[in-house]
């Protein structure tokens, strides 16, 4: 089934990105919805609640439909996964995040009927809580709404 558009592409594009170089790849994403922002945490939890605030309060999905939420959710965790290594941990082991997010929303197939897909790419610093002992990171989660 082919798609049209690359949700998964442009979260990643927009969350690695910084805010001088949109301009160049705005026309992209003009077909989704999408919802921008920043975290930094030891704690797991910490960086889930900032990307479901963020993405509530810009509206990209509607808080009382259990399944955006549910959607959403299983999207941040596989893109932690990415972020982590797929050790789903950092305070905890003694890791901390600094990352940049970017949750898309859109109809990546041609098929109507295939509906709305989330995508939420991270991208930033991860390692031990001490400054410049940190290296990058990326991570990308996409499901279906």
């Amino acid at each position: 089934m082919p798609q049209k558009i690359r949700i998964g592409k442009i979260a990643t594009l927009l969350a690695m990105l910084d805010e001088d170089e949109y301009s160049s790849f705005e026309p992209m994403f003009d077909e989704v919805d999408t919802c921008l922002g920043k975290v930094g945490s030891m704690n797991m939890q910490k960086v889930i609640s900032a990307v479901e605030t963020a993405v509530k309060r810009s509206g990209l999905i509607e808080e009382g439909i259990y399944r955006e939420t549910h959607a959403l959710y299983h999207t941040i965790v596989e893109a932690l996964e990415g972020v982590t290594r797929g050790q789903l941990a950092i305070g905890e082991t003694m890791r901390t995040v600094g990352l940049r997010f970017a949750v898309v929303r859109g109809r990546p197939y041609e098929e109507e009927k295939e509906g709305e897909w989330i995508a939420v790419a991270f991208y930033g610093t991860i390692g031990a809580p001490i400054k410049g002992l940190e290296h990058e990171a990326l991570g990308l989660g996409i499901n279906h709404i």
